[in-house]
């Protein structure tokens, strides 16, 4: 019996559709909600990720602006460029592709912007707010497994939830997320002891290691939610996750495919944020 596949694809354009009507809404009010996408240099994996940003505006029914900044880009100059989005009444969300060079601090450019737009919702206020469970916006991958999660009805609630991986983007909001919703939660990473018999416990299981093949069915609890949330290029240039897909297919109940699962999600959720960026700008409510 194979795994139930959690279709991200699918799942995603659903969103995308209620975000549409939405800001079809909104656009009757005077109000239409603006994306700047700011890039620095020419990493191809980053320009890849910046032309599928554009593409998910164009589908919202989005304002965007895209700045793509030389390489030798000071700090000065990149944290100026924030400043004025900051004050540009046309914008509602900003977001600075990463990784920026190595001349220029990320958190100084996390730091920079007005946590009313930080739609990535790395600002420290940000980061603050879902610690307690008050926020505004959610981390865009995390909050893309969620809603995988609640459209194939699989609630953390009383349940053993593990994500393995503990960066600021991921590991850590995930596992946020998943106790606000009243999951028993552990955290995993590299000087975790007795990883595999840990992860074999959860009835939730969230991969995001970037190491490809890392999660193998000796690790799976059979019948347990599996989320991959890896995306690693083998030698033959192949997209792959963190999970052996087809041995964990045998053993899981739920398991998302690397391409198609989460990936879809993450950029739907930027664009989610955007669009709550843009109320909370008008002072809509509803």
């Amino acid at each position: 019996m194979s795994a139930v596949r959690m279709d991200g694809k699918m799942v995603s354009a659903k969103v995308r559709g209620s975000i549409l009507d939405e800001v079809n809404r909104l656009k009757k009010r005077g109000v239409r909600p603006g994306l700047a996408v700011i890039i620095v240099g020419e990493d191809p994996a980053s320009q890849i990720y910046v032309r599928n940003k554009e593409r998910a505006c164009e589908e919202c029914g989005f304002y965007s602006e895209k700045y793509a900044l030389p390489e030798e880009t000071t700090q000065e100059q990149l944290i100026g460029l924030i400043e004025e989005l900051n004050h540009n009444p046309h914008i509602d969300g900003i977001l600075c592709q990463m990784p920026v060079p190595a001349h220029i601090s990320e958190q100084a450019v996390i730091d920079a912007i007005d946590p009313t737009k930080d739609v990535d919702a790395f600002h420290p206020v940000n980061v603050g707010k879902i610690m307690i469970g008050d926020f505004d916006f959610l981390p865009c991958t995390p909050a893309g497994v969620m809603e995988l999660l609640d459209e194939y009805g699989v609630d953390p609630k009383g349940k053993k939830c593990v994500v393995i991986g503990r960066s600021n983007i991921v590991g850590k909001p995930m596992a946020m997320l998943l106790l606000h919703r009243h999951g028993t939660v552990t955290i995993c990473h590299s000087r975790t002891e007795n990883l595999k018999e840990v992860c074999a416990q959860a009835d939730i299981l969230v991969a995001a290691v970037g190491r490809a093949d890392f999660v193998t069915a000796d690790m799976v609890k059979e019948g347990a939610a599996v989320i991959d949330v890896g995306m690693n290029r083998r030698e033959n240039g192949k997209v792959t996750g963190d999970v052996c897909y087809d041995e964990v297919n045998e053993k899981a109940g739920y398991l998302t495919p690397v391409p198609g699962g989460v990936g879809p999600m993450t950029i739907t959720m930027l664009m989610k944020n955007t669009l709550k960026a843009a109320k909370l700008h008008a002072g809509i409510e509803d």
